[in-house]
This record gives structure tokens, sequence and C-alpha cells, in this order.
């Protein structure tokens, strides 16, 4: 199990996607059993991210912004400045963690984070992340690695969404999107990130469960 204290929660600020990718990449690589986990919390400059086995069709019109082939799961999607990214770094045998289990309690952690705010929002069982009323408010996407898990969540909290009109979501043609200010929540990436962190580790020691 995940311990509350176990976790390292680091906030990067506002980064470039492939560098933080590769120093995931090289934290995973060289951790060691008595290596503590971290959480990372950032924003990146726009992007948009195919997964490992994505089917390039879903990119409909990048334009201007560039394009990353990683080594995630899932299909595309779009970071950009006004989006929390959360990076779990995590020993999922130490934690007791499989990777549906991680998936769920970083989605179960946005539904616990916004509930307060009178947010009801669901996860769907056909498609991985969290939705508000139909609308996408945040995505998921992991990759493991030595039993050591990395990527993690992307949170829509006050950005331009109409990069995603260029993309169709996680796969999904016409899937439309949301954000946390759109719906009465926060609008400052930093201010979320601090009330989101406690959240995230809650959850994590309790394997994502309800």
């Amino acid at each position: 199990m995940l311990a509350q204290h176990a976790a390292q929660v680091r906030w990067l600020g506002r980064v470039a996607y492939e560098p933080t990718w590769r120093a995931m990449q090289r934290f995973t690589e060289q951790r060691d059993a008595h290596c503590p986990d971290e959480i990372w919390l950032l924003e990146h400059e726009p992007v948009f991210t195919l997964g490992m086995n994505a089917d390039r069709s879903h990119l409909l019109a990048p334009g201007e912004i560039p394009v990353l082939q990683i080594d995630r799961g899932g299909q595309v999607t779009y970071h950009a400045p006004g989006q929390l990214v959360v990076y779990a770094l995590i020993d999922m045998r130490r934690a007791g963690l499989g990777v549906r289990a991680l998936l769920s309690a970083l989605e179960r952690s946005v539904i616990d984070y916004v509930a307060p705010m009178g947010i009801q929002a669901q996860c769907r069982p056909d498609a991985p992340g969290v939705y508000v009323e139909g609308r996408k408010l945040a995505s998921v996407g992991l990759r493991v690695r030595r039993a050591g898990s990395y990527h993690g969540l992307a949170f829509n909290i006050h950005m331009d969404l109409e990069p995603f009109q260029r993309i169709n979501p996680c796969g999904h043609a016409g899937l439309q999107m949301t954000q946390l200010a759109a719906l009465g929540g926060p609008d400052d990436v930093a201010e979320v990130a601090a009330g989101f962190a406690p959240v995230l580790l809650s959850r994590l020691a309790t394997h994502g469960n309800a």
C-alpha cells in the first residue's frame, strides 16, 4: 500500500514535454526498491501526443502544434498551459497496485476533488477518463516498466480547448471536452495542484477503491 508520506510531490511549473518524458524514463530505469515514489505536477507547452499504438488517422489537422509519439497507452491527446498534468512515478509492486487500480485512483481523485464544488463527474466503462455530462474533463494514460509506472493524468483547468477539435480526442470522433473553470471551479493550475495532490495521495493509499 502507498502510504501518504511515501510519495514525494513535486511542482515543476511549466515545462516542455519531451525533456520531462525523458526524465520520467530515466527515473523509472534507475530507481531501485528503496527509491521513494514521486508525483510530478506540472503544465506543458502545447503539444499533441500519440500513444505507442495510436492510429494516426485520429490526428486530423495539427497545424503548427508539434506532434510527438510516446510510450504510453492510448490514442492522441493534447497538452497545453492551463491543463494540470499529473505524472505518477510509483513502484507498483511495492504499492500493491495493478494498472487498473492505478488508473482508477487517478480518475476517482478527479471525481473526489470536484465533488465539493457541486460538480458531478463520472468514469465511463467504455472510455477511460473523467466526464461531466458527456464532456471529457480529464484523460488518463500509463506506461509500466520494471514494475514502475509513469505518465498519468491530464486534467483540464483553464485552457484553450480549440486544438482538441483538430484531433479525435483519445480516439473518439466528436468527443467534446470541458474544463474546470467552465464548470465553476478554480482557474489557477497551481492552486488546483495544491488541492488535488492530497486527494490523489489519499486515493492511492486505498488502492483506488471507492
